[in-house]
């Protein structure tokens, strides 16, 4: 049974056999003992440096005072000396490359008539259990942060309702020092999860070797044992970060265990503390738990001269790695085919993006963000854009389109305005009206081009007249042009302009519709 108290007769027993050279597990059979309970008292003799003559002489009331109540912590002062030592050591622990035995050896330097090896180590072992129960393992500074939610959530009270809103509770640790940060957040949702995480970053002011979440959906879709799969804006995220995801193992409770063992102290500083308080928004709630963070991380752990906060300025804040210069954005994931045009349709802001032209009917992939959107086709980033919520427009790069269709994206009113001008008043006021006609520009920018190629074709001449009849007609396309020229009209003279029929075309309404 556990913590039963041992007959010192069997306590003497193993201190003999010991003596006369018999090994662990003899001693453990031969007296129907754990071997945990033979190692322990075997340590204990050995601490305390008696003899086998000593332990005979010593009375049973005695030896349990030794053995049973462990009065061994000072007995003297090599003892005190080494746990007066001990967190000095724990500290310089978490720099890298510090070992117990290079600890224990400038521990020897100073105290030549001090512990063994063996001794210093067992010591060591049973005072980090004393005064850190929950995890033993030795975190060096600046590697890993722990993350995780509380299983109990707080609440919000909607102003109109009254309704009870609940809130996560989300907890960041460093290992090192302890250091912790926790915040209220609306949800467990990979947005409401990342913004979390940065925030814990962004108040450590540096980023860790590692993250180490809990299974959570939010981090991990897929749990297992060697290998889980991360959530892939997770893994964007650590990739922004220049860090590492390394989920807890499952069924392992020590990979936590220091994260919930804050969760547990923070559901009585924090928690506690905050109980009959009401809160309406989200930002009171972070603001009153941050005030009581700042007492918790102030505190000093037990049995350590040191608070969190004192411990993170001393040995991890300056091993971390230096913040990124922008803030992380989640991006948000859309598939497309590109276009005959050598455009992809973001159908969430019916806006279209150009990609090259190579990749006309491939499927792509589109990842956005609240700023830029990006095309990828097998992985291959292809398309980077600033984000337009301007629905039914285009956003083109001109290096993206294939040589017969870039002329066209250098296509504008004026540069059409100014070819005109630089033939003739007429041809340049004819443009004009022609653009103005369309309900977009870009509708006549085929007509113009019609329009003004007659020039090479028939001359000059033969265009400014064609285009003065059509300003009579008060006609402004192409096919009016078309029609002029190829029946000679523009060769007619003006005074033979009234009795020379007009052309047969749908769009001429006549002179009697001007009446």
């Amino acid at each position: 049974m556990a913590n039963k108290i041992i007959d010192m007769r069997k306590v003497r027993k193993v201190i003999t056999l010991h003596h006369q050279g018999k090994s662990k597990v003899f001693i453990s059979k031969y007296l129907s003992l754990s071997r945990n309970t033979v190692k322990k008292y075997i340590a204990l003799y050995q601490l305390l440096n008696l003899s086998i003559e000593d332990i005979n002489q010593k009375s049973d009331a005695e030896l349990e005072e030794f053995f049973i109540n462990n009065k061994t912590v000072n007995p003297s002062s090599r003892l005190k000396a080494v746990y007066d030592f001990f967190p000095y050591m724990e500290r310089e622990l978490k720099k890298t490359g510090v070992t117990k035995q290079f600890m224990w050896e400038e521990y020897y330097q100073k105290h030549t008539d001090g512990l063994k090896s063996s001794q210093f180590g067992e010591h060591y072992l049973r005072w980090s259990r004393k005064v850190n129960p929950v995890m033993h393992m030795n975190h060096k500074a600046g590697d890993k942060m722990f993350i995780d939610y509380a299983g109990k959530t707080l609440a919000l009270i909607d102003k109109n309702t009254g309704q009870i809103i609940e809130a996560e509770f989300f907890v960041a640790i460093l290992g090192a020092s302890q250091y912790t940060y926790a915040e209220a957040s609306a949800s467990q949702k990979k947005e409401d999860f990342i913004v979390s995480v940065e925030n814990a970053m962004h108040y450590f002011k540096g980023v860790p070797a590692a993250i180490v979440p809990d299974n959570l959906k939010s981090a991990v879709t897929k749990s297992s044992r060697y290998e889980p799969t991360l959530n892939e804006t997770f893994l964007d995220f650590a990739d922004h970060y220049e860090t590492t995801i390394l989920p807890a193992r499952a069924y392992k409770p020590r990979d936590k265990s220091l994260v919930e063992g804050a969760v547990k102290i923070l559901y009585q500083r924090i928690y506690s503390v905050l109980r009959d308080e009401i809160f309406h928004e989200l930002k009171d709630l972070n603001k009153a738990i941050w005030e009581e963070l700042k007492t918790h991380n102030n505190k000093k752990l037990t049995g350590r001269p040191s608070s969190r906060l004192q411990l993170f300025e001393e040995v991890e804040q300056d091993k971390l790695s230096p913040l990124p210069q922008n803030r992380f954005q989640v991006k948000q994931l859309a598939f497309a085919t590109v276009m005959q045009n050598g455009h992809v349709l973001l159908s969430k802001d019916k806006h279209y993006y150009s990609v090259p032209f190579s990749y006309i009917r491939k499927k792509v992939k589109i990842m956005y963000t609240e700023s830029t959107v990006e095309v990828y086709y097998k992985y291959n980033r292809i398309a980077l854009h600033k984000r337009s919520l301007n629905p039914f427009n285009y956003t083109t790069l001109k290096e993206h389109l294939a040589s017969t269709h870039q002329f066209i994206t250098e296509w504008t009113p004026q540069r059409f305005i100014n070819w005109g001008a630089s033939i003739d008043e007429n041809v340049k006021e004819f443009i004009t009206r022609l653009l103005e006609k369309k309900q977009h520009p870009e509708q006549s920018y085929k007509s113009c081009m019609g329009v003004l190629s007659y020039a090479k074709k028939v001359g000059n001449e033969r265009l400014i007249n064609a285009c003065k009849r059509a300003l009579d007609y008060n006609i402004y396309n192409y096919k009016i042009i078309q029609r002029i020229l190829e029946n000679g009209l523009d060769m007619i003279a003006n005074e033979q302009d009234e009795t020379h029929q007009l052309p047969d075309h749908h769009n001429i309404r006549g002179e009697n519709y001007y009446k």
